[in-house]
C-alpha cells in the first residue's frame, strides 16, 4: 500500500480519484465525493484498484499537465519510456456554472511509448461499495461490463483485454509511437444506459476544459503565484459543481496518526471552513465560485429559530444527517482502524459557525447588497443567536468528543458574527438591531480580553481558565479582533512558536503528543507573523511548510513532525486554502512595506 504522499488527485468536480506514483488508481467514489467507492485499496487490500505499469523494473516521475488536474506519469524502464496520462472526464453544463456540471463519470487512462519498447501490465480489480462486493464481469457489445449491487461499470479500450473471473487483465507490448486508451464508465443501476465516450477525444477535451478554466482564473499576481495557482485548481477539483459546495478532502479515514484511531470522513462541506474558503477563492480570482459557495451555505442552513441546532457541516447537496458507521472489513490505511463513513461531528454544537457564515457575507460584502430575503433573514438570525448564546460552552472548532468548554476561538467567532452584522446592518435591513448587537459584541470582547488571557503563559489560551495553548487563536489578528502588532498578540505568537512549533510546523494544542502538525495552523502562523510586520519570518515558515507538499504540489491535513511524512485526509482543502490566504497576506504586507529582500 502506497503512503499518502505517493498519491495524486484526479477530479471531475463531482467526485475524486487517487492515483499512486506507480500507476494504480486506489480510490474512486463515483458519482460524487461521498459515494461508496469502486476502488479503495488506499484503505485496505479488499478495496480494489486499477493498475497500469510496466513489467519489470522502472522508476517514475510525474506532473500535472499545465493548468489542469490531468496527471502525466513517466515510467523509465531498461527498454524504453512510457507515458501514462490519467484524468476524470469533464462535462460541460448548460447552466453556465463551468466545468464538471454534467460529467458522465468516466475514468480516462492513456498510455504511450515515447522511446524504445515497453511491456505493460494492466489489472482492473473493481470492488464496489467499499470492497464489500465482488463483481460479475462480462463481455458486451459496448465493452466489458463490471456490475455488482447498485454499480455498473463499462470498460472500453482500443486494445484487447482478458477476463479472469472478477478481474480484467492485459499484457501489451508497445513500441515507440504506439499508444492505447482506456475509459471506465460508471453509472448507478437505475441510471440510463451508458453511451461510451471515445477515450482519446474525451482526454483532449478534459485537458482543454481545465486549461480554459485556469486561463480565466489567474487574477492573483503576487508572490508564490504558481503555488497559489495549483491550490486554486485543487479547490476547483474539490468543488461539487452542481451546488457549489467545497468538500474538506477527497477521502475518508486516512489517519492523523499511523496506526491510530483518529480516522474521519472529510468528504463533506464544513461551515467552519467557509470564510477561509471564500477568501481563498476570491484571492485566486474565482468570484463566481465564491458567490455560489455562499449561496449554497445560505440554502443549506435555511431558516434558524430559537430551537434550531445550527449544523456545522453538510453533505454536498445540503444533507444534514451524516450519521457515522464503520467498515470493519477494511484494515485501514497502513493498519489504521477504524475506517469510518459519515461523520458524527454533525451533531455537535459549535458556536463558531455563527461567525463563519457572517464572515462569509463580509468577505463578499461587495456582492451581498442584493441578498435574498431568506439569506438576509438567516444572517439576522445567526447574529441574534450569537448575542443570545455566546456565554454558553460548545464543542469547539477542533470537534473533540470529550465534552463542551468555553473555547476561545468560539467566543472570537461570536464576536465576528456580531461585528459583521453591525457592519452589514443596512444590507440586512436590520438597523434597529445595531444597538443590541453592538452591546453584545462589546461584552464578548471584554470577556475574551479578561478571561481568555493567561498571565502564566503570557498568551491567549484555548479556553477560558485554561493554561493550554491553541493554534486556533492565531485567527485573532487575521479576523481583526486585535491588530497584528498588539503586544498581547505578539506574546501569544511567541508562545505558540516556542511550545507548539517545530521547523515551522504547528501543532493544534498543548499536549498533542505525537499528533501531526496541522498544516493550516502553520499558514495561520505565517499570516500572524506577516500582520506583525515580521515578513522575513513569515516567508521562512511559508517556504518550509510549502516544501512539504508532495511532488505534484498536494498537501494533506497534517505533517508528521517525526519524519516529515504527510498524514490525514488528502488532499486537504483547508491546507491549500491556508496556502492561498497566507500568500495573499504576504503580498498585502509587502505592498505596504516593500518586499523582504529590498529592506
Amino acid at each position: 500500500m502506497a503512503v499518502i504522499s505517493d498519491y495524486a488527485l484526479l477530479g471531475d468536480c463531482q467526485g475524486a480519484a487517487l492515483v499512486s506514483s506507480d500507476g494504480s488508481v486506489d480510490w474512486w467514489c463515483p458519482p460524487r465525493f461521498d459515494a461508496p467507492s469502486v476502488f479503495a485499496r488506499v484503505l485496505g487490500s479488499a478495496g480494489g484498484h486499477w493498475s497500469i505499469r510496466p513489467l519489470g523494473p522502472y522508476t517514475t516521475t510525474r506532473q500535472y499537465l499545465d493548468g489542469t488536474m490531468v496527471l502525466r506519469t513517466e515510467f523509465h524502464t531498461p527498454g524504453g519510456v512510457l507515458w501514462l496520462t490519467d484524468a476524470l472526464s469533464l462535462g460541460f453544463g448548460e447552466r453556465g456554472h463551468g466545468i464538471g456540471f454534467t460529467s458522465p463519470h468516466v475514468l480516462l487512462r492513456q498510455i504511450e511509448v515515447v522511446s524504445g519498447t515497453v511491456e505493460v501490465a494492466i489489472e482492473v480489480a473493481a470492488r464496489p461499495e467499499y470492497g464489500l462486493m465482488t463483481p460479475t464481469v462480462a463481455e458486451t457489445p459496448v465493452g466489458i461490463e463490471i456490475f455488482a449491487g447498485a454499480d455498473r461499470l463499462v470498460l472500453t479500450s482500443d486494445r484487447g483485454l482478458t477476463l479472469e473471473g472478477p478481474l480484467v487483465t492485459g499484457r501489451l507490448t508497445l513500441a515507440e509511437g504506439d499508444s492505447a486508451a482506456f475509459a471506465l464508465h460508471h453509472r448507478r443501476a437505475d441510471d440510463p444506459q451508458i453511451v461510451p465516450l471515445d477515450g482519446r477525444s474525451a482526454l483532449r477535451e478534459t485537458v482543454a476544459g481545465w486549461q480554459s478554466w485556469d486561463q480565466i482564473h489567474q487574477g492573483y499576481q503576487g508572490p508564490y503565484r504558481e503555488q497559489v495557482r495549483r491550490s486554486a485548481l485543487v479547490l476547483q477539483a474539490l468543488t461539487y459543481q452542481p451546488t457549489g459546495a467545497v468538500v474538506a478532502a477527497a477521502t475518508t479515514s486516512l489517519p492523523e496518526e499511523i496506526g491510530g484511531a483518529a480516522n474521519w470522513d472529510y468528504r463533506f462541506a464544513w461551515l467552519r471552513d467557509g470564510s477561509f474558503t471564500l477568501k481563498a477563492l476570491w484571492v485566486a480570482a474565482c468570484p463566481d465560485e465564491a458567490r455560489r459557495f455562499f449561496d449554497w451555505i445560505a440554502a443549506s442552513v435555511g431558516s434558524v429559530d430559537e430551537a434550531d441546532h445550527v449544523p456545522i457541516m453538510f453533505g454536498v447537496v445540503g444533507e444534514r444527517d451524516l450519521t457515522e458507521h464503520t467498515l470493519d472489513h477494511l484494515e485501514g490505511h497502513r493498519d489504521s482502524r477504524p475506517v469510518r463513513v459519515g461523520n458524527d461531528a454533525w451533531r455537535q454544537k459549535q458556536l463558531d459557525v455563527l461567525g463563519e457564515v457572517l464572515e462569509c457575507a463580509w468577505v463578499l460584502r461587495d456582492q451581498v447588497m442584493d441578498l435574498s430575503p431568506a439569506a438576509a433573514n438567516l444572517l439576522r438570525s445567526l447574529a441574534n443567536r450569537a448575542a443570545d448564546t455566546w456565554r454558553e460552552p460548545d464543542a469547539g472548532p477542533w470537534e473533540g468528543r470529550e465534552g463542551e468548554r468555553h473555547y476561545l476561538t468560539s467566543k472570537v467567532m461570536c464576536w465576528v458574527a456580531l461585528d459583521r452584522a453591525v457592519k452589514l446592518a443596512r444590507a440586512l435591513d436590520a438597523q434597529e438591531q445595531v444597538p443590541r448587537w453592538s452591546k453584545a459584541r462589546d461584552e464578548v470582547r471584554a470577556a475574551i480580553l479578561s478571561e481568555g488571557w493567561n498571565t502564566s503563559t503570557a498568551a491567549f489560551t484555548g479556553a477560558f481558565g485554561s493554561d493550554h495553548l491553541d493554534a486556533g487563536v492565531l485567527g485573532m489578528p487575521i479576523l481583526g479582533f486585535l491588530p497584528g502588532d498588539d503586544e498581547r498578540v505578539l506574546s501569544t505568537v511567541r508562545s505558540i512558536e516556542r511550545d507548539l512549533t517545530r521547523d515551522g510546523l504547528v501543532q493544534r494544542w498543548t499536549g498533542a503528543g505525537d499528533e501531526g502538525a496541522f498544516v493550516t495552523c502553520s499558514y495561520w502562523l505565517v499570516e500572524a507573523l506577516a500582520l506583525a510586520g515580521q515578513i522575513d519570518a513569515a516567508r521562512r515558515i511559508f517556504d518550509s511548510v510549502t516544501a512539504r507538499a508532495n511532488d505534484v504540489g498536494l498537501l494533506s491535513e497534517e505533517i508528521d513532525r517525526r519524519d516529515g511524512s504527510q498524514i490525514g485526509n488528502f488532499p486537504q482543502a483547508l491546507s491549500h486554502i491556508g496556502l492561498i490566504n497566507a500568500a495573499w497576506i504576504i503580498d498585502q504586507v509587502e505592498a505596504r512595506t516593500g518586499p523582504a529582500d529590498a529592506r
